[in-house]
């Protein structure tokens, strides 16, 4: 059994001669035992609903108690048939996001702060810890981008698919012409790679300037001059953090960003025959997106890969986007 071997291995007297396996190691287990008790979990559940049906018939508290326990064993059996889909190489790592508002003025700038809130409720609702480290306000109101960190099983391939120009329509309500506009923003997700992968970034190819960021307020706030904003000159990629505590602190979480960008980027080109990623860093405007979200005059979200659609704009927003996920994962199961 694979959990047998890793205890054993990681019962070894050697076992932290070698830290950066030793790591890897108890990150298999910890996922496997997880796993097993999610297995275990389902199959307790199982046996319950069994003894419910049989008193279910004649008794209220037994019918409502084996509904709500169906309803939860299909939850979570949707959830691992989700998991079931990810078999990538990086699949099972943490998540970097990024969020930039596109064409459509303050209202996109508003639509990229509900994108922001709809993946930060998902990832609440999936028990995933974020970590914001970015956050760029807009002159009127939501958000020009934001960045953050997404850790949790499997997080980078789960929200893969989000990758691309989300568009939103609707009865714009910074017109005082009650007009219905277009907007867009983009997502962009990268795995969140360790710090002994090896990727080459010289000095000379970076450009760093510190400034003082401009917060929404609360947790956004910051007063000092230390943010941070690295360009790497050769593929134009650019990174901020501004909510670490120091100056030193934003610089080290933007060259982990910027790592594992330029990781991503370099593994991207090896697999360019197959990945979608180029096709959905495209412009942020018309004829690109990969999902519509339609609030006038009608209700709908439609993903223009795989069809899936949805008239519960609401939920959805509000980070009910594994339907989304899901099919996305199996459409891609299904090219490859």
């Amino acid at each position: 059994m694979d959990l047998q071997r890793l205890e054993a291995q990681a019962a070894a007297p050697d076992f932290w001669n070698d830290q950066e396996k030793a790591q890897k190691i108890l990150q298999q287990r910890a996922r496997l035992e997880r796993a097993i008790n999610t297995a275990e979990g389902q199959r307790r559940l199982v046996d319950d609903i069994a003894v419910l049906f049989e008193f279910a018939a004649e008794d209220d508290a037994s019918d409502r108690e084996l509904r709500e326990s169906l309803n939860r064993l299909a939850e979570e059996v949707d959830e691992s048939e989700t998991r079931m889909l990810l078999g990538g190489e990086n699949d099972s790592l943490n998540a970097i996001v990024a969020i930039n508002a596109g064409a459509g003025g303050t209202d996109a700038q508003d639509w990229a702060e509900m994108l922001l809130r709809m993946y930060l409720r998902w990832c609440e609702r999936h028990d995933f810890k974020t970590e914001m480290f970015e956050y760029q306000a807009g002159e009127e109101a939501g958000i020009k981008s934001a960045g953050f960190r997404v850790e949790g099983d499997y997080a980078y391939g789960l929200l893969a698919g989000e990758v691309g120009v989300h568009r939103l329509v609707r009865i714009s309500p910074f017109n005082a012409g009650q007009s219905r506009e277009t907007s867009f923003a983009s997502v962009f997700v990268t795995p969140e790679f360790d710090d002994n992968i090896e990727v080459e970034i010289l000095d000379k190819d970076l450009r760093v300037d510190t400034y003082r960021s401009t917060g929404a307020g609360g947790q956004h706030i910051n007063t000092t001059d230390s943010a941070v904003r690295i360009t790497h000159l050769p593929t134009g990629i650019v990174v901020t953090c501004q909510n670490q505590r120091s100056q030193h602190q934003n610089r080290d979480v933007a060259m982990k960003v910027l790592r594992s960008r330029l990781y991503e980027m370099e593994l991207a080109k090896k697999r360019a025959e197959t990945d979608k990623l180029a096709e959905s860093k495209r412009d942020i405007s018309f004829g690109s997106q990969i999902r519509n979200y339609v609030l006038h005059p009608y209700k709908l979200v439609k993903d223009v890969r795989t069809k899936r659609e949805t008239g519960n704009v609401d939920a959805v927003l509000d980070g009910g986007i594994d339907d989304f996920i899901k099919e996305y994962l199996l459409s891609k199961r299904i090219i490859q």
